[in-house]
């Protein structure tokens, strides 16, 4: 018995060790790591001028953006509206989301954020949107691109629990 219990605990420090390693690791990487937090991004063609038809970004499933302070970065869902685009942010009352997600809370100090979307760079401005007209139609895209159909209601947004930003343009 006791032979067990010393594998069991040294099979759990082994994967303890494991994520903390990656963990650590990645923040010194060109981005994120699949849904692990990375470094800066360090490559990219950077995209100057107007602003960009964000249409082509209507079927683009995932993208990396990484916030200016503090520097990292992650991979997240998107969201285009009307020639705007928007990144959700779930779970955002529950325990593990407060816990996981520290993200939408840097935003709110400091929303300079940079995406990159098939290596272009675009710096943005995270901007939170809490009501609306906006919030049926963004809820509406979310339910069509990543849930299959199923609704997310509006007061998801309204209680918290999702938290919508725009990717305004950066000034």
């Amino acid at each position: 018995m006791k032979t067990a219990l010393k594998l069991v605990v040294g099979l759990l420090a082994a994967l303890v060790l494991l994520a903390g390693g990656l963990a650590i690791g990645a923040r010194f990487a060109d981005g994120p790591l699949a849904i692990v937090a990375g470094g800066p991004f360090r490559s990219g063609e950077q995209v100057t001028g107007p602003e960009p038809d964000w249409s082509f970004a209507r079927d683009v499933q995932e993208v990396e953006f990484q916030l200016v302070e503090p520097p990292r970065s992650r991979t997240t869902w998107i969201l285009e509206h009307e020639g705007k685009i928007y990144i959700p942010s779930g779970y955002m009352t529950t325990t593990w989301g407060k816990l996981w997600k520290q993200w939408p809370f840097e935003a709110l100090k400091d929303g300079r954020a940079i995406l990159r979307i098939d290596g272009k760079l675009y710096d943005r401005q995270l901007v939170r949107i809490e009501d609306g007209p906006l919030l049926a139609p963004l809820t509406a895209e979310l339910s069509r691109k990543y849930l299959g159909g199923a609704e997310v209601g509006v007061e998801a947004v309204t209680s918290g629990y999702l938290w919508l930003f725009e990717l305004a343009p950066r000034s």
